[in-house]
């Protein structure tokens, strides 16, 4: 989780998931190309758009690596980015603070080092909608995906300023006890994370949601919110896991 700097118009000092915006090069066909698992038709009928759905999934890739210096993709070799030799952490810090500076893109950075972006890892999880009426509002897409080893989140200390690595049910803890601001998707968020005692339990569950249509595979939560259905889930087509 990362912290948000206290002078951000929205929701300073709050602890959220490392994201952000679209941007429209998210969108460019060449980033399509360097997309592993996953194509622009099955991406976007998961999402319920007509369109332009890979480029979620291009974005968060982008800003997660913005934000908390993780990059989920494969190497030239095939191989998941791993930072555990420093010579090649030295490169992506670098890289990272590039891109942040507005000097290089994220495509640019992607092509010159031969990457696949490995969003086939990186699974659609939650649609959160602000009510209408509030003062600022946001339409977010939430996905999930696991780490890769070798890679350390770092917040990039300007927009965030703090970073905890934490088990869900201990953020929901600290946050019950006045010790870590949240809103409401995060908290949802993590109370659906917390029901799992490991990654890949989640993960197969998140990854066995998917395969159902999207009728079936989304429920409605208040507070104009809808995600992918899991075992256990009131409306969850097929039978119950535990």
């Amino acid at each position: 989780m990362v912290r948000r700097n206290l002078s951000s118009v929205f929701v300073g000092g709050v602890y959220i998931f490392p994201g952000g915006a679209l941007d429209p090069a998210d969108d460019d066909p060449a980033a399509a190309r360097l997309c592993r698992g996953r194509d622009e038709s099955t991406a976007s009928t998961l999402l319920g758009l007509e369109s332009g759905g890979l480029a979620y999934w291009v974005a968060a890739l982008r800003e997660c690596f913005e934000e908390a210096g993780v990059l989920v993709a494969d190497g030239p070799d095939g191989q998941p980015l791993s930072f555990a030799d420093p010579s090649v952490e030295a490169r992506f810090v670098g890289l990272r603070h590039q891109l942040n500076a507005g000097e290089r893109t994220f495509l640019e950075i992607c092509q010159a080092e031969g990457l696949q972006l490995a969003t086939d890892r990186v699974h659609y999880f939650a649609h959160w909608i602000t009510p209408e009426g509030a003062a600022r509002r946001y339409d977010t897409r939430f996905f999930v995906a696991e780490a890769p080893a070798g890679q350390t989140p770092v917040h990039d200390d300007h927009e965030l300023i703090e970073s905890l690595w934490l088990r869900p049910a201990d953020a929901l803890e600290r946050h019950r006890s006045g010790r870590l601001d949240l809103i409401l998707p995060t908290i949802s968020t993590l109370a659906t994370l917390a029901r799992f005692e490991r990654c890949a339990d989640l993960l197969a569950a998140v990854v066995r949601a998917e395969r159902w249509p999207p009728v079936d595979t989304h429920i409605e939560l208040p507070g104009r919110a809808s995600r992918i259905g899991l075992p256990g889930d009131p409306g969850y087509p097929g039978p119950v896991e535990r």
